[in-house]
């Protein structure tokens, strides 16, 4: 549980709310990456006209997210297509699928543990506001408690009537 002043939860929270937001800006990327593999995977599978301009945009990001996991496994021809283009079915592409997609299963549990944090942080402030309005509240009680007690001499003093004039 937090215990801390306000000053340092307020600090807590704005590092917590810049490391999520790093946090989901990396997540982002992972499931682009994701996506540009399975096309990736795809493209090459089905033997893809290397030409297209589709197929050259997906082929360049796929080398660029590949760059790691290169020549890690041997890929598989299958033959060729209509085209006499080679179908391939690359291994290393299934492999950067899964480490990517547990980089980014990781990256989700940090970003839920964040959020988590960031609900104590939360509360914590919350209990720290309650408190000072109890505070506020007490200290308003004893007050009007001291005032009243102070004055209800001078009420009782003045509340009896005046002695009557002789006659």
């Amino acid at each position: 549980m937090i215990t801390s002043d306000s000053r340092a939860l307020s600090e807590r929270k704005a590092i917590v709310w810049v490391v999520r937001a790093l946090s989901y800006l990396v997540y982002f990327y992972l499931i682009v990456v994701e996506i540009v593999l399975f096309i990736g995977f795809f493209l090459l599978l089905f033997g893809a006209n290397p030409s297209a301009g589709f197929t050259q945009w997906a082929y360049r990001n796929l080398d660029r997210v590949m760059a790691p996991f290169r020549g890690i496994f041997t890929p598989i021809q299958l033959g060729t297509t209509t085209a006499d283009v080679q179908a391939t079915f690359d291994t290393s592409v299934l492999f950067a699928m899964i480490i990517y997609g547990i980089v980014a299963l990781v990256l989700s549990a940090f970003i839920g543990w964040l959020s988590g944090r960031l609900g104590q942080i939360y509360s914590a402030e919350d209990e720290l506001t309650r408190q000072a309005e109890v505070a506020a509240q007490q200290a308003a009680a004893q007050q009007t408690a001291a005032q009243q007690g102070a004055a209800a001499p001078a009420d009782q003093v003045s509340s009896t009537p005046p002695p009557a004039p002789p006659a």
